[in-house]
């Protein structure tokens, strides 16, 4: 009976989407999976940052001090992913019925 849902292909890769949990090489899955949350995190106060923003309480200097905040973490980010050899696709978990995480 062939599965519908392989964790691993017959090269041994993962999916796109997926956690990697093969033990031999389970911090690459744990890398993935933490740089995943952090990811999540880096959006939801990118997101309630533009609506403070929106909202119209921030003074001018607030605003800029957020933006450069914003753009180091996301420099930040991008500079993990390239040490963990990670991309924008691997942190993009699916959640099955739920669809995509990010």
């Amino acid at each position: 009976m062939e599965q519908t849902r392989q964790l691993v292909d017959k090269a041994g890769n993962q999916p796109e989407g997926r956690i990697n949990l093969n033990p031999d090489n389970a911090e690459e899955g744990l890398t993935q999976l933490v740089m995943t949350v952090v990811e999540l995190i880096r959006q939801l106060v990118e997101r309630q940052a533009m609506k403070r923003v929106e909202g119209g309480n921030l003074s001018e200097e607030e605003i800029e001090k957020l933006g450069v905040a914003l753009m180091n973490l996301e420099e930040k980010m991008d500079e993990l992913k390239e040490i963990f050899g990670l991309k924008d696709e691997d942190l993009n978990i699916d959640l099955g019925p739920l669809g995509n995480l990010l």
